[in-house]
């Protein structure tokens, strides 16, 4: 007679796997952990070279300096009648002590070595501060609120251009690659070079077909004038005001993702293991979503991903063009009004955005690549 016990050998496979799924999520969790180290770090070395490049070398603080000069005079000029019985030099050394006294209030009386330090610390938080000339979207003048009012649209834009690069171009490639030679497959192959412009470039000319021409879309902004009155009305309005500027961003991106992952699909088509199951009569539709659409999504998350990076670039300049009061937008008014603080600001913020994107599609990556090996950067 045997002496196994059935549940003893049902139990052993079970420890095991339990094992094995417990070591996967701490390989997980460290995987991500160092990730966010490297990235946090790679954001605090791009905060910190943004500062001194905002600087402009001392020009900055030269037209701050200006601006509190301007300021200082008009103020003693509208003084009391006993300001200007003073002689030239006593009014002059009054000015000279009134003005070191609004530098030293403005931060401007040490080396910006060391204010550096200090604007350093404030970015990482956002406490800014207040604005010299620049208001935000509802009228603020404090810089964390100029920057969290924008935040929402430049992610309600970016999101949605990204979701439908993303999907957009999965769909057109996979379509194209099925009809490989195809009169519609060459023409898409030769268009791409013609959408190789920026997302601004191609926003411009959708200003002037569908707005200025067609007057089918609004110019620019956010929602309509008068506003809506309902919250219906109001999303409608948003979203027909959303219709440029997204199309601009897709335009300046999807092209170019769809010649790149048609060609990954054309080159994994060629495979053995692809080769064997049309071989065996499986279906066109059923061979590309099982054996040529999963093999490939890791590479297309790495073609997205820089995709993405090039899209936070691009919106920028598209959110300034059709007045789209995101980052963008504050970014561009904040270089051109020499509002420091806000500049500062910006860029840390687009930091964040940029690091926590290659994050979560670096995540994402091993996610759908099982060859990675979590915590060690190799593969099985």
């Amino acid at each position: 007679m045997s002496d196994r016990n059935p549940s003893t050998e049902t139990a052993i496979p079970q420890r095991i796997e339990k094992r094995e799924w417990v070591r996967t999520v701490g390989r997980c969790l460290r995987y991500v952990t160092i990730r966010s180290i490297v990235v946090f770090l790679t954001v605090l070395v791009g905060v910190y070279a943004a500062i001194w490049v905002t600087n402009l070398g001392g020009f900055a603080d030269a037209q701050r300096k200006k601006d509190i000069e301007y300021g200082v005079r008009m103020a003693l000029a509208n003084a009391e009648d006993w300001y200007w019985t003073l002689p030239t030099d006593e009014r002059e050394a009054r000015f000279q002590v009134v003005f070191d006294a609004a530098c030293d209030a403005a931060d401007l009386g040490q080396p910006f070595f060391l204010r550096s330090f200090r604007y350093f610390r404030n970015a990482l938080t956002f406490s800014l501060g207040k604005t010299v000339r620049m208001t935000g979207f509802g009228g603020t003048n404090v810089v964390r609120e100029i920057l969290w009012r924008g935040l929402p649209l430049t992610l309600l834009l970016f999101g949605a251009a990204n979701i439908l690069t993303f999907f957009g171009s999965l769909f057109i490639a996979l379509r194209l690659s099925r009809r490989y030679g195809s009169f519609l497959d060459r023409a898409a192959t030769l268009l791409v070079p013609a959408f190789a412009a920026p997302p601004w470039f191609h926003g411009i000319f959708l200003i002037l077909i569908f707005a200025s021409i067609a007057k089918v879309l609004p110019f620019g902004g956010i929602v309509g004038v008068p506003l809506p009155e309902t919250t219906f009305g109001y999303a409608l309005s948003l979203l027909k005001h959303m219709i440029l500027p997204v199309s601009a961003l897709v335009l300046g991106t999807m092209p170019y993702a769809i010649y790149a992952n048609r060609s990954l699909f054309m080159i994994h088509s060629s495979d053995d293991y692809v080769e064997l199951a049309m071989a065996k009569g499986l279906g066109s539709r059923r061979l590309h979503n099982r054996y040529i659409l999963r093999p490939v999504l890791p590479p297309i998350l790495t073609n997205f991903a820089l995709i993405a990076i090039v899209s936070w670039q691009g919106v920028i300049l598209t959110e300034y063009i059709f007045n789209w009061p995101g980052l963008g937008k504050v970014l561009i008014e904040a270089i051109r009004s020499y509002e420091v603080a806000v500049v500062i600001g910006a860029v840390t913020m687009f930091a964040y955005l940029l690091g926590a994107s290659i994050l979560l599609l670096d995540v994402l990556y091993v996610l759908v690549d099982p060859r990675v090996t979590l915590g060690t950067g190799g593969k099985r």
